[in-house]
């Protein structure tokens, strides 16, 4: 089971300390080797919109000049926040300066405000859905060698070229459980998929849906890495008990799991540094 760090407290003592205290907490989990580092993607804070909150990929830029090993990933983009070939082109940017430790996370969006405040649309969610299926599809055609025009129902590219790209293409996660809209998605275009379940049984059933959208597509579904989240938390209320619980989810496939940084913490260095020296070994202990 690998372990994965998602960071979304920007509210230390004083401003000034933000990008330490961020870049501190990614260097903490690169060094000890945890899977992935996360970061929110919106533009206002979530509950209190002047809480402050960073721009998702300046920050993982930011991030990826203080790193070497952790793959760097939005948790997860909201699809209308940028239009699709400005998104191929920045994870990609992120790739090639990561030397190849970016990931795509992306999912349908649900912050209206943080839309409306900005001068975003905000479409209905069904719309919003086929925006993300055609986003995916501009993503791995500009992340392919066609380099020719695309055209959708809602994106509409003269050429999709992007240089410089990785010569494998940026992997693809993809959030969400809905069983009609987003596990299609999932079995045609993801490398992972971050479960948003509750339960075990949950996960089961789930599960079982993806295998009947990958059947459909021919896609074997354990080509897809699962991961779950537990973002709102304390692994340390009960350790013993958050411990078992990962090992039913690692028995129905999950390999690596989130522990979230939140807003209020109020120690998110010393949170990190004991995640990773008392939590990271039980977890890499776990088939």
């Amino acid at each position: 089971m690998r372990l994965g760090v998602h960071f979304v407290n920007y509210s230390p003592p004083a401003r000034e300390q933000i990008g330490p205290i961020l870049a501190r907490a990614a260097v903490l989990a690169d060094e000890a080797g945890v899977g992935m580092f996360t970061l929110a993607d919106h533009f206002l804070g979530v509950g209190d919109p002047h809480n402050p909150f960073l721009e998702c990929y300046t920050s993982l830029g930011f991030l990826a000049g203080q790193t070497k090993r952790i793959t760097l990933s939005a948790l997860v983009t909201g699809v209308t926040y940028r239009r699709a070939g400005e998104l191929a082109k920045t994870v990609s940017t992120l790739d090639v300066l990561s030397q190849g430790r970016a990931m795509l996370g992306i999912g349908v969006a649900w912050y209206e405000r943080g839309h409306t405040a900005m001068g975003l649309p905000f479409p209905p969610v069904r719309e919003r859905f086929e925006i993300l299926e055609e986003t995916l599809q501009v993503c791995q055609q500009m992340w392919s060698p066609d380099d020719g025009p695309y055209e959708g129902k809602h994106c509409h590219l003269g050429e999709t070229i992007c240089e410089p790209r990785l010569t494998r293409p940026t992997p693809i996660l993809i959030a969400g459980g809905g069983e009609k809209n987003t596990l299609p998605l999932v079995a045609r275009y993801a490398d992972v998929w971050s479960a948003a379940v509750q339960s075990v049984e949950e996960l089961k059933h789930k599960t079982e849906v993806l295998k009947r959208h990958c059947d459909n597509v021919g896609r074997d579904p354990d080509d897809i890495e699962v991961t779950k989240g537990y973002f709102f938390q304390d692994p340390f209320e009960d350790f013993d008990g958050f411990l078992k619980d990962v090992e039913t989810y690692a028995a129905q496939g999950v390999s690596l799991i989130h522990v979230g940084v939140m807003p209020g913490n109020p120690d998110p260095i010393g949170f990190i540094g004991r995640t990773c020296d008392e939590l990271l070994p039980k977890l890499a202990a776990i088939g």
